[in-house]
Formats: structure tokens, C-alpha cells, sequence
């Protein structure tokens, strides 16, 4: 489970579920901060931050990509478009894992959805294919693409460093300087040490911020785990001047046993979007779109495979929404970018 060491644990509520609702955020000198700025990228972020304010961002894996033995399968381009359509009511913003096994169907099936805003993970930076492309769906959909990360949990799983990532997005930034590029890791490690340079070459931050992985989570009311987000975000804005997109926060819906439930979930998102309002600097994610059943057999270089990690979806496996995907209310189409 991945609690905090460090992160001014006081702060965050860390030490007392009552902390997380009560702990002000310190002031922190404005030379801490560091992004990067430019003015070839400017147009992008300025269409991510509209769509953080104004539109509804969801994690989104394809329900027919599966990992069976570390080997990952390819998505079904047919169940993409059904994944897509189910989530389109409610959502109008998608955050990717993957640029590649299937995934490279995303964009133009977004496009036709009329999505607004597509921020394409790309699962392994340091190989050419996924960074490619990305590259080549933010040239072909520029008004959709808004955004590339490199990776997911890199560093935390030890698979990269934070010198490596901000290597690898100043040389992708020399090839394609319009786009905005980010990393997302678990909120905490953008504090450790060699973090600064590589904040000063990301454009946004997708940090994960997941209340069940705090050893004061269980008991915790959903008003407690939805304060922890808020003021993990605030702590995180003193030092980033860029925008933040919370990418990865929820709670599973199963197994029972281990105090999982539907209405659990639904309760911690409408505490959030309470405490939380979204704004062009600040918004997050709903995590994830679908239920993943493979994930309950997962072994990853983070951990061994929990049972929770299959259900952590607003919709099960057979794209039905569950409370906290019906209680949100439907959105307006908008013209399809192009």
C-alpha cells in the first residue's frame, strides 16, 4: 500500500482522520515553484485548462485490453468506440495509460464522439513506438490533444528516474514544442530529491492521490478522504506554477470484506466535487472509467495484486454505471474538434 513517508504528514492529516479536515496550508515561498513556460506550447495548455474548468476529465483504460503474464494484449478498436459511447453522457475529457496495443484508435474514435480534450498517456516513454504515437495524434487532432504524459508511476516503480523524465520531455519538447507534457506519479514523490528539475519541464501535473492508500483510511469518513485530496492539491500547488489534474483519487467498490461499496464511492465523489470545484489552475479526474477484472491477478513492479484493483471503476466491466456515474449529470455535446 502506498502511505507517505514524508509530505508534511501533519499537513495532509496524515497522523488523525480529523487532521485532513482542520490543517491550514503554510505559506511556502514563490521561488519553491517551477513549471515550465513557453509560448510554443501556450495554445494547448490554454485548451487544457478549459477543459479543467469547465469539463469532466475520467481515467480511461479500454475494457478489452488485458495483461496476462506481464504480456499485454491488443484493444479492439470495435470496443473502444463502445467503451467510449457509454462514457460519453457524462464525460467529455479522457486521461490515457497507453499510446500503443490499441490505444492509437483512441483519438479518431474520440474525435467522432466528440470528445474535447484527449491527454494521451504514453505507458513507456523510453520506447520509440509509444512517443511516436502520441507525437502523430497530437499533429493529426490538434484540438482534441491537449496534453501528452510520459508514463505512469515511473519513478515510484522504480522504472525510471526523475533526471531520465526531464531528459526524456526536454528532448521531446525540441521535437514537438507544442506539446504540453506532464508525468504522473503518486503525489509524494514530486518532493523527493531531483524532483525540482524535473518539475521545471513539465507544463501540468497528473498526480495520483489516493486516500485508500493512507493508513488512516479505513473508518475515515468520505469528507475526510475528500479534504486529503484538497489539501494534498494545495500543498502541491506552492510548488508547481502549472496547472494540476488530479488524474488518479476514488475508492473501489469491492470486495465487501474489505469495506468496499458502491455508495462508498458515490460518497467520496460528491464530498469531493464540494470541496473540490474545478477551476482552469485545479480540477481532477474520476478514476477509473471501468471496472478491470484482470487487475485482481495483477502483480506490478509497485506490489502484488490486491483484489480491490478490479473494481476501482464508475462503470463495471460490462460498461454499467454504477451510483457515483448515474448521480452525475449528463452533458451537452459539444461540436466534435478537428
Amino acid at each position: 500500500m502506498r502511505s507517505v513517508s514524508g509530505f508534511r504528514a501533519a499537513l495532509l492529516g496524515l497522523l488523525s482522520p480529523a487532521m485532513a479536515i482542520a490543517a491550514p496550508t503554510p505559506a511556502v515561498p514563490q521561488s519553491r515553484t517551477a513549471c515550465h513556460v513557453s509560448q510554443t506550447s501556450a495554445p494547448e495548455l490554454a485548451r487544457l485548462r478549459e477543459a479543467l474548468s469547465t469539463g469532466r476529465f475520467v481515467a480511461y483504460q479500454p475494457t478489452s485490453l488485458q495483461v496476462v503474464n506481464g504480456q499485454v494484449g491488443r484493444a479492439d478498436a470495435a470496443s473502444i468506440r463502445a467503451d467510449l459511447t457509454a462514457l460519453r453522457e457524462k464525460f467529455d475529457s479522457l486521461i490515457t495509460y497507453d499510446s500503443v496495443h490499441g490505444a492509437q484508435d483512441i483519438p479518431a474514435i474520440a474525435s467522432q464522439l466528440k470528445f474535447r480534450a484527449l491527454i494521451i498517456g504514453v505507458w513507456n516513454p523510453l520506447e520509440s513506438s509509444g512517443l511516436d504515437a502520441a507525437v502523430s495524434a497530437a499533429q493529426q487532432y490538434p484540438q482534441l490533444v491537449v496534453g501528452v504524459s510520459l508514463g505512469n508511476e515511473l519513478i515510484f516503480g522504480h522504472r525510471a528516474t526523475a533526471n531520465q523524465l526531464a531528459t526524456l520531455a526536454a528532448q521531446l519538447r525540441m521535437r514537438s514544442p507544442h506539446l504540453s507534457l506532464s508525468v504522473s506519479e503518486p503525489f509524494h514523490i514530486y518532493e523527493e530529491p531531483g524532483a525540482s528539475a524535473l518539475l521545471g519541464q513539465l507544463d501540468f501535473l497528473l498526480p495520483n492521490v489516493h486516500p485508500v492508500f493512507q493508513p488512516w483510511f479505513h473508518g475515515a469518513s468520505a469528507a475526510t478522504s475528500a479534504q486529503f485530496v484538497v489539501n494534498v492539491v494545495s500543498e502541491l500547488g506552492a510548488r508547481f506554477c502549472g496547472p494540476i489534474l488530479v488524474k488518479e483519487t476514488g475508492v473501489p467498490t469491492a470486495p465487501a470484506d474489505g469495506g468496499f461499496s458502491e455508495a462508498g464511492q458515490a460518497a467520496f465523489y460528491n464530498e469531493l466535487r464540494q470541496r473540490f470545484p474545478a477551476t482552469r489552475a485545479r480540477a481532477f479526474a474520476y478514476f477509473s472509467a471501468f471496472d478491470a477484472p484482470w487487475r485482481a491477478q495483477d502483480v506490478t513492479p509497485v506490489g502484488p495484486a490486491h483484489p480491490e484493483e478490479a473494481h476501482w471503476g464508475l462503470y463495471d466491466a460490462a460498461r454499467r454505471a454504477k451510483p457515483a456515474a448515474r448521480e452525475l449529470p449528463a452533458l451537452t455535446l459539444r461540436p466534435s474538434p478537428l
